[in-house]
């Protein structure tokens, strides 16, 4: 039976993200999600509270696969810091600047003063994600790669520096201040300068 409601719920999934992607969050309904995943809005409804929840976990699914891969590129045993972040540096904008990824942050954004829907995707998208990235900051300055301090403000701070240039005029529609790989590097470069070891 397990197996049975799982290929279900991955069909829901399946069907709601393709939908989601072709025409967007506002313009979906739950009808909709249901005669392409070939049921009734019932069972929908039986896995699903939401429209919001449905596209929270949808998007969340979309985007995993290459969100952890990204993730493990920040390899505390690495010595060379300075590789390791730049090499997560260059996924991570390459990563939030697919059109999944804009969409994704423009819905939250739209969405995020009304309901849950806002808050479920920071929690399990961006929050989960630079809690590890902060993990992997404190790990290097444990081994006294990094200054030591507080590692969650220091992740959240490198977050600003890379998505400044280039996210941020994305979401807008407009081309990057900066290409992606000068993005990248100069991001990178002013974390060590704030964070390196004084030598």
């Amino acid at each position: 039976m397990r197996v049975k409601c799982d290929s279900r719920r991955r069909c829901i999934l399946d069907a709601a993200i393709q939908l989601f992607r072709d025409i967007g969050f506002d313009r979906v309904s739950m009808a909709q999600i249901s005669a392409r995943a070939g049921g009734s809005k019932a069972t929908l409804y039986s896995y699903f509270a939401s429209k919001e929840e449905l596209f929270a976990e949808a998007m969340v699914d979309a985007m995993q696969e290459e969100g952890h891969k990204m993730l493990g590129l920040l390899d505390p045993d690495e010595a060379d810091v300075p590789l390791v972040l730049g090499r997560f540096a260059r996924a991570y904008l390459h990563f939030l600047s697919r059109p999944e990824g804009l969409n994704c942050v423009r819905t939250c954004i739209a969405n995020g003063g009304e309901g849950e829907l806002g808050k479920a995707l920071y929690r399990l998208g961006p929050q989960k994600g630079w809690r590890e990235v902060a993990q992997y900051i404190a790990q290097v300055m444990a081994r006294g790669l990094l200054r030591q301090t507080e590692a969650m403000p220091a992740a959240l701070q490198l977050r600003g520096m890379l998505e400044a240039g280039y996210i941020q005029p994305l979401l807008y529609g407009a081309e990057p201040e900066l290409p992606l790989e000068e993005a990248a590097e100069r991001a990178v470069d002013t974390f060590l300068r704030a964070y390196a070891v004084q030598q």
